[in-house]
């Protein structure tokens, strides 16, 4: 995998996944957390035509796959905050959402298998490299996942338009599972059957909804710090 960006390079070499070598124009290349790595020095439109993207910041860097976990690893240690996609389709928003899933300090992330988006360079990019310091599983039914959580004794609070309840009238502490639906279409109806409840955000303007990545921002850090 091609990662790009500052951020995403140098997340990349702090976390799990071996970082093989990189590219960088002259002044990236001086940065101090690029030692230790092979790199070569490049132009700018070089880095771009390597990475497939204008975004770069000046250094782009080949690193192993993304090593997921599996779906049983999530739920082996006892989780308090884990953090479920219903086939989430957007890479951008789906980096957007691990940053603020990294930043609330949920233990695991859970995203569709089939007919979603995966951890890509785009997604690690929008990131900002937090992608690295998440577990992240892709697991096959999503509703079965939400029920399985549920049995290892997390309430599973679902985001919905039309839910009877603001999520700041429920109860947000002790093991949690938020989840979060696809852009456009939200929950799919056993997925949403599977949580214990669902959860609105009152919206006060004239807009009717959010984006994903901002719904889940708001609800990840409603949960309070153990």
């Amino acid at each position: 995998m091609i990662l790009y960006g500052r951020n995403p390079v140098r997340e990349a070499l702090r976390g799990r996944r071996r970082v093989h070598r990189a590219w960088a124009t002259e002044r990236a290349a001086r940065e101090l957390w690029l030692t230790g790595i092979p790199v070569q020095r490049a132009s700018a439109e070089e880095i771009a035509a390597r990475c497939g993207s204008p975004a770069h910041q000046g250094v782009c860097a080949e690193a192993e796959g993304f090593p997921y976990v599996g779906e049983g690893d999530l739920l082996a240690r006892e989780p308090r905050f884990l953090l479920v996609l219903d086939e989430l389709q957007d890479p951008q928003n789906l980096g957007a959402i691990c940053r603020s899933a990294e930043a609330a300090g949920v233990d695991g992330v859970a995203i569709a298998e089939r007919r979603a988006a995966e951890i890509t360079p785009a997604a690690c990019k929008a990131s900002a490299g937090a992608v690295e310091h998440l577990r992240i599983a892709r697991v096959r039914n999503v509703a079965d996942f939400v029920l399985a959580a549920r049995e290892r004794g997390l309430w599973a609070y679902g985001a919905a338009l039309d839910a009877p309840r603001a999520y700041s009238e429920v109860d947000l502490s002790g093991g949690v599972l938020i989840v979060v639906g696809a852009e456009g279409r939200g929950l799919r109806p056993r997925v949403a059957g599977a949580c214990d409840e669902l959860v609105r955000i009152p919206m006060r303007g004239r807009v009717e909804s959010l984006n994903a990545s901002a719904a889940a921002a708001i609800l990840l850090f409603a949960v309070p710090a153990p």
